[in-house]
């Protein structure tokens, strides 16, 4: 357990730490990122650049690239005939598409019976979402994470809440969203914000277990590009020291350095289990399978799509403020934001990763 406490300890410390000692060093006032609830906009967001936007966009489609060449395989599994039984929906699952689809249509109606409701559709949305990928995942696998691994799948709940809540924070110091929801006090505004962030581990793992049992994911990427690297914990600690320089000068960089905010926190968690040579959500890329890292990223980007349509019509809502590509907006997000879900997804998986071995470590 020791283990599985100092990462959490030194993730803690750089992600609280970092970005608040380099404000503080380059003379910000430290006191507007402590604001509660955050209302006062203090950073100058650079207007959109087609140079940034086209130089965001090649990295981007090289890595999309490398997604559709394998996607592409899935025709080979097909005409292989490559399938896996599928069972009977269950009954719960059932119940959960009725309370989906009412609260989708609660959601984005303006019944003036349930107006004093309106406000608080978001979380019912994404529980009863969860609830019908976990009957998918059944009716293909016979066991599902809500069935089968109850105790680890309601430890994700809070665990969301609290994982969540480290993106608002470093969200502080680039303000890439705000909310436009009315002005709460801060004890309201933290329950009414911490029910759908609980929602946010338990969707991205479920969908994970879900597209899992299709074997076209496996037949996509089980055979791919082999990465090993000569002196892994050398080049651990370099992506560490990197990371660290990365989030002390978020805040002071925040037009530059705000892809960072999704990049860093899942850099740090790898680099520590490198450094003690544990298993992470990158270990079978060493050689050459990809499955489980490529199904976490696509099932953060499969939820990334409804969370950001469910947002659009949603009475309390989100928007962007996102320095240099603010553009083509695909729902409230710029089209290109949307590749922040894939090592978004990373991240989720690496989260998920440490909980389950922490239970199951523990005999629990």
């Amino acid at each position: 357990m020791g283990r599985y406490a100092l990462k959490l300890l030194i993730l803690l410390a750089m992600l609280l730490g970092l970005p608040l000692l380099g404000v503080y060093v380059a003379g910000l006032p430290v006191s507007l990122y402590f604001q509660f609830p955050p209302k006062t906009s203090y950073v100058m967001h650079a207007p959109f650049s087609w140079t940034a936007f086209i130089g965001y966009a090649v990295v981007i489609a090289a890595v999309l690239v490398f997604f559709i060449f394998h996607l592409l395989k899935i025709k080979e599994g097909i005409c292989r005939g490559d399938s896996q039984p599928v069972r009977a929906f269950p009954w719960w699952g059932w119940l959960g598409i009725a309370a989906w689809v009412t609260s989708w249509i609660l959601a984005w109606t303006r019944f003036t019976w349930f107006a004093d409701w309106q406000l608080y559709t978001f979380t019912p949305l994404w529980l009863f979402f969860i609830v019908v990928i976990n009957g998918l995942t059944y009716r293909r696998k016979g066991e599902c994470l809500l069935i089968n691994q109850t105790k680890f799948f309601l430890l994700l709940f809070p665990t969301s809440a609290a994982f969540w809540w480290f993106f608002e924070y470093l969200n502080r110091f680039v303000q890439n969203w705000y909310y436009t929801s009315p002005d709460y006090d801060a004890l309201q505004y933290f329950l009414l914000a911490t029910l759908p962030f609980c929602t946010v581990l338990p969707a991205v793992l479920s969908v994970r277990e879900w597209f899992l049992t299709h074997p076209s994911i496996k037949i996509a990427f089980e055979d791919s590009i082999a990465i090993r690297p000569g002196h892994p914990k050398m080049l651990a600690w370099t992506v560490l020291i990197i990371a660290a320089f990365g989030l002390a000068f978020i805040g002071v960089f925040p037009n530059y350095l705000f892809p960072l905010l999704w990049i860093s926190p899942g850099l740090i968690i790898v680099s520590l289990q490198t450094l003690q040579g544990e298993r992470h959500i990158l270990s079978d890329i060493s050689h050459g399978d990809w499955t489980l890292a490529a199904a976490s990223a696509l099932s953060a980007l499969f939820c990334g799509f409804f969370w950001e349509m469910w947002n659009y019509y949603s009475l309390a809502k989100w928007e962007y403020a996102i320095p240099f590509v603010n553009r083509f907006h695909l729902f409230e997000m710029p089209i290109l934001g949307y590749a922040g879900y894939l090592p978004f997804g990373l991240e989720c998986a690496a989260i998920g990763g440490l909980i389950s071995a922490w239970l199951y470590s523990n005999g629990r």
